[in-house]
């Protein structure tokens, strides 16, 4: 939604906003779904059971057709292996590990070139992103793609947390459905075509809880899926309040890391469990958490390998996320490097005991970029263990300024004292070294340009954390 359109929309009266998400819902839907959908679902559960020798045979014939097709019809591909070839190299293009890296900005600075060109653009459907760092992606894909895509979501977290498209649900996402100042209700649509309830991230204050609830009542919301930080304000608010939850079956988060204290928080609050997911918008790789607690991978969706600098590494290690997705031929991003830390469950995990066979994502770090450095070259992800043990804090963001300074963003709860900040500093200490923690109380922190709270932040010049962490690339 361009501004002008966007600026139009907030000023409709909340029947006609509806009316609006309607009409684009009706496109979506369009999109997303289609006569084949139910049948690509089944087949997706069928393959949860799949040998990895079945899925390896899987994987050949796909990659196959893929990479020949990336190498001679992507314009960005081609020029690349004509310039292998006129310097006598003589690598194939048919095995994944003759590929480069693909980096991010090579994506954005020049997105039409990684469609194929028997493709055209303005036939497929596009895709905007506002990028967590401010830095937007534009990515295209045939309509097939996207009813493949849906067709995994409504398989592989829907029907694992027994709802469906047709159930009512609550989406608390980025999309500015009001003007962030407003303070009367709706800070919602109703988007009749997809049964969605688009919340606001932006607008989840204490005194505003309750008509979120209302809300989720009154729409007969059955289950909610969204940015964990914005999920955790609004369990949070309910709980402080004495507010009583809609009847869910089930909490699914996305786009943001899930820590241990929010989910305890939005079980309570929601009386439903709670399932982490990952994902992104170029459908380059996806995950959803089973009732064993353990997140799976998509294999139809993408190879996931993990890379230090320009070196792959071996399972259970941790590195870069570096993926090669197999759904989408018309704009193939090969060995891409989405821009998160994780890592692949070693073979000593052994097989989970929710029965499926699919590949484990043992751990997401978080955002490659908001991984913090010690002074002695030690990188640092996820930090949640640091506000364990009921510390009353709506939320917080630790920002790395410099190799031995971090700042700490927080919005104190009722209760909050000196000590409990000092705890904090120590457990930061713990894990960090010797470094300094200036602490910053605040009544909100401010959320990136998609809605996202960025929990950590490393806000060191590339250049001198490169240097620090010995960035071999």
């Amino acid at each position: 939604m361009n501004e002008l359109v966007l600026r139009i929309y907030q000023r409709l009266p909340g029947p006609m906003q509806s009316v609006v998400a309607g009409v684009r819902g009706r496109q979506l839907r369009a999109w997303r779904y289609s006569p084949e959908t139910d049948a690509l679902v089944e087949e997706a559960l069928q393959r949860e059971r799949w040998s990895d020798e079945q899925w390896r045979l899987w994987h050949e014939e796909r990659l196959s057709s893929l990479l020949t097709r990336t190498a001679t019809r992507v314009p960005y591909y081609r020029e690349l292996w004509a310039e292998r070839r006129r310097r006598g190299d003589t690598a194939s293009w048919e095995r994944l590990e003759n590929w480069p890296v693909l980096e991010k900005d090579a994506l954005r600075a020049s997105p039409e070139s990684f469609v194929a060109d028997d493709r055209v653009p303005g036939s497929m459907f596009h895709e905007h992103t506002s990028g967590t760092t401010g830095k937007p992606l534009d990515l295209w894909f045939s309509r097939e793609t996207v009813v493949r895509w849906y067709a995994l979501v409504e398989a592989r977290w829907r029907r694992w947390y027994g709802v469906s498209r047709h159930d009512a649900w609550a989406i608390f996402g980025g999309q500015l459905v009001t003007r962030v100042g407003r303070r009367r209700p709706p800070f919602w649509v109703w988007n009749g075509a997809l049964n969605q309830l688009y919340c606001s991230s932006y607008h989840l204050a204490p005194d505003l809880i309750a008509h979120y609830v209302s809300a989720l009542r009154h729409y007969r919301v059955r289950y909610i899926w969204g940015y964990s930080s914005s999920l955790y304000a609004l369990a949070r608010g309910m709980l402080e309040s004495g507010i009583t939850g809609p009847q869910l079956r089930v909490v699914a988060t996305n786009a943001e890391p899930l820590y241990a204290h929010q989910r305890e928080t939005m079980e309570s609050a929601f009386g439903c469990p709670v399932y982490e997911t990952y994902g992104m918008s170029e459908t380059a790789a996806a995950a959803s958490q089973c009732e064993a607690g353990r997140l799976h991978l998509w294999p139809e969706a993408s190879i996931v390998e993990v890379f230090d600098g320009e070196r792959p590494l071996p399972r259970g290690e941790t590195g870069e996320l570096v993926c090669t997705g197999l759904l989408n031929a018309d704009m193939p991003l090969i060995r891409y490097r989405v821009g998160d830390r994780g890592s692949l469950a070693g073979e000593r995990a052994g097989p989970c005991s929710c029965g499926r066979t699919l590949p484990i994502l043992a751990s997401v770090e978080g955002r490659t970029d908001d991984v913090l450095v010690t002074a002695d070259g030690r990188r640092v992800g996820r930090l949640d263990p640091v506000f364990k043990g009921n510390i009353p804090l709506l939320e917080a963001q630790i920002v790395q300024e410099d190799i031995g300074r971090l700042r700490l963003r927080y919005v104190p709860a009722p209760g909050f004292t000196d000590e409990h900040a000092r705890d904090i500093v120590a457990r930061i200490r713990d894990r960090m070294g010797d470094v300094s923690v200036e602490l910053e109380p605040l009544a909100a922190i401010p959320r990136s340009a998609n809605g996202k709270l960025r929990a950590v932040v490393n806000a060191i010049p590339p250049e001198r954390r490169a240097a620090a962490m010995g960035d071999r690339s």
